[in-house]
């Protein structure tokens, strides 16, 4: 078993690598990390937001990996749909270990949902994040009242960027289209809303505390919502970030307003029921329906309603996996079905064929929790070494064959080149380090480093 193929350069494959390199079981093993963007990192340049600079700094971490002489880098190379089969894949390598995320959101599910100025967050973020997918300018930043649908972290960053200044945002890699969307924008209010109370929040008292701080914006909350959490008097119970939580929020709550330009306001114990549309079509406000605690750890409705005036919606519920063309895949979990990181074909291993990271547990955890994941996965395909070194694959080298399907793959020295090209357009602007957001490009920097 010489080389190993890892599809997907975010954390969970950046960490299947290096899992795989510091065992140092299986002797002379190289490995090549694909990825269908040309840029590697995945959520970490593509998820994390522009002004939060300690956790894109992981990307040095990643960095030190994909630089490893035993690593080849392969951006640029679709696999699964509208380029490398799946079957094509594992003729080319005796071991191939999926790590391809969990990409799209999950829907609400409710009227008026898909009404111009109601997007997911995970569009947001890609756009604000210069993903080359990512739909240009069609965001409703002219809205005066924004409703930001979830509590988790992913909430927080995209109600602190409709928050934050122009200023605060140009010393970031932001690309200079939304920076300049968002300075011409005319959000106001932001109202982030949870369907349960403040002790069953997702998001970090870290990120909680950075959205009251913002020099910009009043963030406030009801105190009569916060009290009809049961934990809320009484937290001492509750695990470490709760009970950190509801004391940010008490004191939020005890702060009044100090008059700034722009208002988040956290709402508790509300369900979106309706996107309400106005007469031209557009979103002009959500309709919520009042819950309680039900007792069990959940909330019921309460058949009381109540409309929040919002021109822009954004959904921010969860991620979820997409199933890849030739590989098994779980639609109620939206995960590949595994066995200590083995992929199932009809309840069996399907011999050489692995996953880790969301596409195998879900979305779940934080950036470091990829790694024991990756590394269980690791360990059950070193325990396949032997009979993985007996299947049968192609004899050349893989790039050499890729390239023989069309494929056009960008390695380390073309990410390099990005990496010298966008570091330009910051000079050209005035600013640090400037996101290139277009396909053409990120293609054009690299094809000088090819």
């Amino acid at each position: 078993m010489q080389r190993v193929a890892i599809v997907g350069s975010g954390p969970s494959g950046v960490y299947a690598a290096q899992s795989l390199l510091d065992q140092e079981l299986v002797p002379g093993v190289a490995i090549d990390v694909l990825d269908r963007l040309p840029c590697p990192y995945g959520l970490v340049r593509y998820g994390v937001a522009p002004d939060h600079e300690k956790i894109k700094s992981l990307q040095n971490n990643l960095r030190r990996v994909l630089e490893d002489p035993r690593v080849r880098f392969l951006g640029n190379v679709p696999v699964g749909t509208d380029g490398v089969g799946i079957e094509e894949l594992r003729s080319l390598y005796p071991a191939v270990v999926y790590c391809v995320g969990a990409a799209t959101d999950r829907r609400l599910g409710i009227p008026g949902e898909d009404l111009p100025g109601s997007y997911s967050a995970t569009d947001f973020v890609s756009w604000y994040s210069a993903h080359p997918d990512a739909a240009a300018g069609r965001f409703a930043l002219g809205a005066r009242s924004a409703v930001v649908i979830g509590v988790g972290n992913v909430a927080v960053d995209v109600t602190r960027i409709l928050a934050r200044g122009t200023e605060e945002l140009r010393g970031t890699d932001i690309p200079q289209g939304p920076l300049d969307a968002l300075a011409a924008g005319s959000v106001t209010e932001i109202h982030m809303v949870g369907r349960r109370g403040p002790s069953q929040a997702k998001f970090t008292t870290k990120e909680l505390r950075e959205l009251g701080s913002l020099p910009g914006a009043d963030a406030t909350v009801r105190e009569a919502e916060l009290a009809l959490d049961p934990r809320y008097a009484d937290p001492d119970g509750l695990p470490a970030v709760a009970r950190r939580n509801v004391a940010a929020l008490r004191d939020w709550a005890g702060t009044p307003p100090r008059g700034r330009p722009r208002r988040i306001e956290l709402r508790f114990f509300l369900r979106p029921v309706a996107v309400l549309g106005a007469e031209e079509g557009a979103v002009r406000a959500v309709r919520f329906e009042r819950t309680a605690p039900d007792g069990q750890g959940g909330v019921a409705g309460t058949g009381r309603f109540e409309d929040i005036e919002a021109q822009l919606v954004l959904r921010s519920v969860g991620y979820r996996g997409s199933p890849l063309p030739g590989l098994p895949f779980d639609a109620s979990t939206g995960t590949v079905p595994h066995d200590q990181g083995r992929v199932l074909r009809e309840g069996a291993p399907s011999p050489g064929e692995y996953v880790a990271g969301w596409i195998k547990r879900g979305p779940t955890g934080v950036i470091g929790t990829n790694r024991p994941c990756a590394k269980e996965t690791v360990t059950s395909l070193l325990a396949d070494a032997d009979a993985l070194a007996a299947r049968p694959v192609a004899s050349k080298d893989p790039l050499d064959a890729l390239r023989a399907m069309g494929q056009e793959p960008v390695q380390w020295p073309g990410w390099l080149g990005i990496e010298a090209a966008e570091a330009e357009l910051g000079r050209s602007l005035s600013r640090t380090t400037v996101k290139i957001p277009d396909w053409s490009g990120l293609l054009s920097a690299a094809d000088g480093h090819r």
